[in-house]
Order: structure tokens, then sequence, then C-alpha cells
């Protein structure tokens, strides 16, 4: 990261070049190339900020149970996946309990939302926690 800093700094000084036409004009000529670069860069930035050092996305995710029966989980999450088919549910197992959550989001704005839609069917305690998310970010921002 400083490596990159480092080098859009000299690319800046490299690009920019003064003329003095007299003791006190100074005329700034910025090579326009410099901008794209400097937005480029602004994109990768936005995006490695909500990425976690393994590459994942950082987000949100729906805790809907968590219990110690497993055939308990299943069952929820089986409910969920009949009745939410358009998001995605997972079991994880963090001794000794079976978790099971549901969602990719990326806004806890989005996951408070979804939880108001669950909840009309699962009206036991169901909470937003930070999770690694499954997300491909659109094309333009890929570029």
């Amino acid at each position: 990261m400083k490596t990159a800093c480092f080098l859009s700094f000299f690319l800046l000084f490299l690009g920019t070049y003064v003329h003095a036409c007299s003791m006190d004009t100074v005329i700034l000529d910025k090579d326009p190339r410099l901008d794209v670069l400097v937005a480029k860069q602004g994109q990768i930035n936005k995006r490695t900020a909500m990425m976690t050092s393994a590459g994942l996305y950082k987000g949100y995710r729906l805790q809907v149970i968590s219990t110690a029966k497993r055939d308990d989980a299943n069952q929820i999450k089986t409910d969920l996946m009949n009745r939410f088919p358009d998001q995605k549910s997972y079991t994880l197992f963090q001794s000794p309990n079976f978790k099971v959550r549901i969602g990719n989001f990326l806004k806890k704005e989005d996951a408070e939302k979804y939880r108001n839609q669950i909840s009309k069917f699962f009206p036991k305690g169901i909470y937003i926690v930070e999770d690694t998310i499954e997300y491909t970010p659109p094309e333009e921002e890929q570029n």
C-alpha cells in the first residue's frame, strides 16, 4: 500500500511540470492521464476497504438460530430455503452450537430490512452479524 502511494505521488510529480514566467507567476500543466490514474486508484481503495486480508468481502448475515441440536438447525435451514429461495442459507458449527445464517448483505441497512421480512416467520431473536460474504462486484467496479 505504501509502495502504491509512493508510486502515485512520484507519477504526480513526474507528470506535472512548472513554468516560471516571471517572479510572481507560476503556470502548472498537468497531464490529463493523471486524473484517470487517480480515479482508478480511488476505486481500488474503496474495494479493498471492503475486503478482508484473505480477499473476501466484509458484510452482514442474519443469524436465525444457534442451537446444540443439529436436527433443529437443519430444519430451520430447510424452512429458510423454502420460504426465501432468493437468499443463500449457511450452517456453521462453532462448538458446541450449530448456527444457521442467511443472506449476503454489504450494508447493515439491507440486512435490517430483510430481518424485518424474516421476523414474521421466525419471531424468536434474529441477529445481524458481521461475516465474510459472497459478493461479486459489478462489471463497472472491476475495470
